[in-house]
């Protein structure tokens, strides 16, 4: 053993400091789960710079918690629902 060597801390234990998600009703990351350091460019707004379509005009499912719902989608912004009736012939 060579105690001029610096100390190597074993692998499992490298890491040891807990991530907290920045929104608190977000659950915390877990092992395998991928974390950015950097924030993302904003989704919500158009930019063609940067090829970002925005998400003003698009559809979305007003009961979806997922990227798909409106909360999401529509940014904070609000947005108005329509419900359709469609009738279709069975075979």
């Amino acid at each position: 053993r060579n105690d001029a060597a610096p100390h190597r801390v074993p692998r499992r234990d490298r890491y040891r400091f807990q991530l907290r998600p920045h929104n608190p009703d977000h659950k915390s990351p877990g092992t395998k789960d991928l974390v950015y350091l950097e924030s993302s460019p904003g989704f919500c707004e158009k930019n063609p710079r940067l090829g970002i379509p925005g998400t003003h005009g698009r559809t979305c499912n007003d009961t979806s918690i997922g990227v798909d719902g409106c909360d999401l989608m529509c940014c904070g912004r609000g947005y108005r629902t329509e419900t359709m009736f469609v009738v279709e012939r069975c075979n």
